[in-house]
């Protein structure tokens, strides 16, 4: 399957915590969509919302059975595409590491402190080699969309953040807490990275919603995160993400103007053709496929 260049929007949602029900779509229909990359979190949910397409995935997948590591990242953005969305938001639980960042806000993300190991961030390599650009690795016109939607919606917002993503599942010491406030972080997630990579790599303007939860343990006078209570306030938000979601729907622009995200495989891709991977550019057929499309 190929994703067609549309002047229409299509938005995929990747749904964290607390969203694994979905969005509330009309017409919904609940499609499995396999990727030659691993397997997806689940089926995607798609369906319309005021005239407007969405896709919905669930990260963790039915029942939550997916820890973030455990995630496969690639996949999940890979059937996204392979359904043909234009642009990504995702909706993430978060901890906060600012006081001015208190439980129940909305945090719109705009970089990334990356401590991940482990986990495939690119859907390229030896046979494929690409080196996008990630100077500025969130879409400023759907973050502020989403932004604005969220406010319209009744949530308090805060319009920037940088997110620090680690592994987990264990939440932070509150040494690393305390370092990661000293690097600048201002909220604190496990499920952002690779996923923002890799909808690069896929062409995809992506933007984040974090949901605080909780205050990040580096307030030495609290006791540390405790999963109950982020529990009680991911439930609390979660009707708000999905009347965000409408809010977004009923704003977006009638006609989707171009992203120069959806172009940024342009220059990037830097294998000579006879040195390529006959077997990786097939599985590119979603990712690249405006480039190889175009070169057949």
């Amino acid at each position: 399957m190929r994703a067609e260049k549309s002047s229409h929007w299509h938005i995929g949602v990747i749904g964290g915590s607390g969203l694994a029900a979905g969005v509330d779509l009309d017409e919904a229909q609940e499609i499995a969509v396999s990727s030659p990359f691993g397997e997806p979190s689940g089926p995607v949910t798609t369906g319309h919302i005021g005239g407007v397409r969405f896709s919905f995935i669930a990260r963790h997948g039915a029942g939550h059975r997916l820890p973030p590591g455990a995630i496969d990242y690639r996949a999940n953005i890979d059937v996204l595409k392979r359904c043909g969305v234009t642009d990504v938001l995702a909706l993430s639980a978060i901890g906060s590491l600012r006081e001015e960042m208190a439980p129940g806000d909305f945090v719109a993300v705009d970089q990334f402190i990356d401590r991940t190991v482990g986990r495939r961030n690119s859907f390229f390599g030896p046979g494929m080699v690409a080196h996008v650009s990630l100077a500025d690795p969130i879409c400023e016109r759907l973050s502020r969309l989403a932004t604005a939607a969220a406010r319209l919606a009744g949530g308090n917002v805060h319009p920037a953040g940088c997110y620090i993503a680690i592994d987990g599942p264990q939440f932070s010491t509150r040494a690393e807490s305390r370092t990661y406030r000293q690097w600048g972080a201002d909220v604190i997630g496990m499920t952002a990275m690779p996923e923002a990579r890799l909808a690069r790599e896929a062409e995809l303007p992506y933007a984040l919603l974090g949901m605080v939860t909780d205050y990040d343990c580096w307030r030495e006078e609290e006791a540390g995160v405790e999963v109950s209570h982020i529990l009680e306030v991911m439930h609390a938000n979660a009707e708000l993400a999905r009347r965000t979601v409408r809010a977004l729907a009923a704003s977006l622009p009638d006609v989707r103007e171009p992203s120069p995200i959806d172009t940024a495989l342009e220059h990037a891709l830097v294998t000579a053709s006879e040195a390529r991977d006959p077997e990786l550019v097939a599985r590119l057929d979603a990712i690249a496929c405006r480039i190889f499309g175009e070169r057949e």
